[in-house]
């Protein structure tokens, strides 16, 4: 009998991850992943920049690095971020880790006793839940709206709860709502976590991805104290298979990733890391971006467009303002696990709500991705999914 560690009990495959194996058919309409749309990769110039790296530097790229990250590439993400976001990072508060999802994991690794408590959005991104259940917290959702956790309700649980050890949040086009945190609401978030002595993790890889309005700091930006850990990455604005992603604190906090790093895998892929910079040194990553933000705004457009023709009256769904998402709330007779199984008869898939809330509940909500499919796509799959939600309304 092979005994596993207790920690494995709270260890579940990801509902996402198993769904993309059904979904990865020619025939399939997938509104499941989070995945960028392929045909805006830089392939032809990635393809330069690689043979000009194994060129110049080849021997370097190719041996094993530091832990914390290829210098150039960190000094770059410091000076982007202080840049873009009024942040006043250095190279040394930063290290690059595999995707920032390896973050999640190391931030359990580091902080997490069981027991300890997480305050969370209400849902939350699965990927964070399912990386922090390893280490046997608590976790709580905080009342959330449009604009963010509500400070109210957060402060009475602040106030009321023992062993809160940090705050997960993901203020910009959250997964898997779609929602961005007003400017006021980040600003009375920090106000009210000042001296508390609790940490604050900021997931932000959608941030670079907003369609409209302006661009708002981040928490990092607020941070004085230096209990914001910042997670950032170049999947979504870049290539996800080049899992290269960061972790942005203070150099105290930055140590103890550095420390587990080395345990889990010594250092990221230094020949990535040195393809990616060279690659800002020789084109403008701005300007892939922008192109990235004007498709995604199109097919944001069309599905929105297409909900509120295909789906019952009454319908609730986000209007996100960049990111990959939107939120659905059906009747709440619709349990959309059993949606979801008549629309991949219908060879049309989407990501039931339930498992985006950590303490159960949802079961009438599913979250659609829109960056993935050309419009005509996205137009026919919100059709389907609309005639299935309506023959199961009329029985």
């Amino acid at each position: 009998m092979v005994r596993y560690a207790n920690r494995m009990e709270n260890v579940k495959a990801s509902d996402i991850r198993e769904l993309l194996k059904i979904t990865d058919r020619p025939e399939m309409i997938s509104f499941a992943g989070g995945l960028p749309a392929p045909e805006l990769f830089p392939v032809e110039r990635l393809k330069d920049v690689t043979v000009r790296v194994l060129e110049s530097c080849g021997s370097e790229a190719l041996q094993y690095a530091t832990t914390e990250g290829f210098g150039p590439l960190r000094m770059k993400i410091a000076g982007r971020m202080n840049k873009k976001y009024g942040t006043r990072l250095s190279a040394r508060n930063v290290m690059i880790v595999c995707g920032s999802q390896q973050g999640l994991d190391f931030t359990g690794k580091i902080f997490l006793n069981e027991g300890d408590v997480i305050l969370c959005e209400s849902p939350t991104y699965l990927g964070a839940l399912n990386a922090f259940k390893a280490y046997r917290p608590r976790i709580l959702e905080v009342p959330t709206d449009d604009d963010g956790m509500l400070l109210d309700r957060l402060e009475e649980i602040l106030d009321s709860v023992d062993r809160i050890k940090l705050i997960y949040t993901i203020p910009d086009f959250q997964n898997p709502s779609g929602r961005s945190w007003s400017a006021e609401r980040r600003a009375g978030f920090m106000k009210l976590l000042a001296g508390r002595d609790i940490l604050v993790v900021e997931d932000a890889p959608y941030s670079e991805l907003r369609f409209e309005g302006d661009m708002l700091p981040p928490l990092k930006a607020f941070d004085t104290e230096g209990f914001v850990i910042y997670l950032g990455s170049l999947s979504k604005v870049f290539c996800p298979g080049m899992r290269i992603g960061w972790v942005a604190a203070d150099e105290r906090i930055l140590e103890k990733y550095v420390l587990v790093k080395q345990g889990a895998d010594l250092h990221s892929a230094g020949f990535t890391q040195r393809i990616i910079s060279m690659y800002m040194d020789l084109y403008e990553l701005d300007d892939d971006i922008s192109k990235i933000r004007k498709v995604y705004k199109k097919r944001r457009d069309a599905m929105l467009d297409a909900i509120s023709v295909e789906f019952p009256a009454g319908t609730k769904f986000t209007h996100p303002q960049g990111g990959l998402f939107t939120w659905i709330e059906l009747d709440e007779n619709i349990n959309t696990r059993e949606l979801l199984a008549e629309c991949l008869e219908r060879n049309v898939a989407f990501v039931p709500g339930e498992p985006f809330f950590p303490n159960g509940g949802g079961r009438n909500t599913m979250r659609l991705n829109y960056s993935n499919m050309p419009e005509e796509k996205i137009a026919e799959g919100i059709r389907l999914i609309g005639t299935a939600i309506g023959e199961m309304v009329s029985r």
